[in-house]
């Protein structure tokens, strides 16, 4: 069936709770059955709605998945705000960070894997550097970026509006171990956070150092080739 082109949800209470049970069906089915296997009519049905009413929220299963990364990022700004709020030390801020992605990404681990199949595909509109997600990954670099601006760190000039989406790319590494993280509770990440975060701390304070400086100038100037 061709996807319709998306409609813009409505703004009542009815409609809001309507938007995220389909959502919250997609993501049950997701796990059990993955997303391949899983079809607009089906979440429809789990979900309690017309076929019809499903596509009116959602153009199509990779729609739902970006609502779904939308939610995280709302979560992971929630589950954040206590340690942005109560340190200024960059460390801790930066480890409460991660360690609160962890936490809230937890009950979508064991579905993690079967996902990760399709948003590992370059090409895929799931994958977090698409240009479908790139709304959620500007919501999640925004994470990152009050991390930095409330805290202590001083970096080189030409690293500090660029360390926030260094820190996310950090973060992707941290989600790929996590996803394939089979000790109890994900302790291993939680552990690989604890250890990476002082190393990531003293490289951004030493980048001010004038012996560094150039080569902080030379990966900026990298990152800057590769987004045009």
């Amino acid at each position: 069936m061709p996807e319709p082109a998306p409609r813009l949800p409505k703004t009542s209470a009815k409609a809001e709770q309507t938007r995220a049970t389909i959502v919250s069906s997609a993501m049950d089915l997701f796990r059990t059955k993955g997303f391949e296997g899983t079809t607009m009519r089906g979440i429809a049905d789990a979900a309690g709605v017309s076929l019809g009413s499903a596509y009116y929220y959602f153009a199509g299963k990779e729609h739902l998945i970006q609502a779904f990364y939308g939610q995280m990022q709302e979560d992971h700004l929630a589950a954040a705000r206590d340690v942005l709020e109560r340190e200024s030390d960059f460390a801790a801020r930066l480890r409460g960070v991660l360690t609160s992605w962890v936490g809230i990404a937890a009950p979508y681990h064991e579905f993690a894997g079967t996902f990760f199949k399709n948003a590992a595909e370059p090409t895929s509109p799931l994958s977090p550097f698409s240009p479908e997600s790139a709304e959620a990954r500007e919501a999640s670099i925004a994470i990152f970026a009050a991390a930095v601006d409330g805290s202590d760190l001083k970096v080189a000039t030409a690293l500090k509006p660029r360390l926030p989406e260094l820190l996310w790319l950090l973060q992707m590494g941290v989600v790929l171990f996590w996803v394939h993280d089979r000790s109890p509770g994900q302790q291993r990440t939680l552990a690989l956070v604890d250890g990476i975060v002082p190393i990531v701390d003293k490289l951004a304070r030493i980048s001010r150092v004038p012996v560094v400086r150039g080569v902080v100038n030379d990966l900026v100037g990298l990152l800057d080739s590769l987004r045009s």
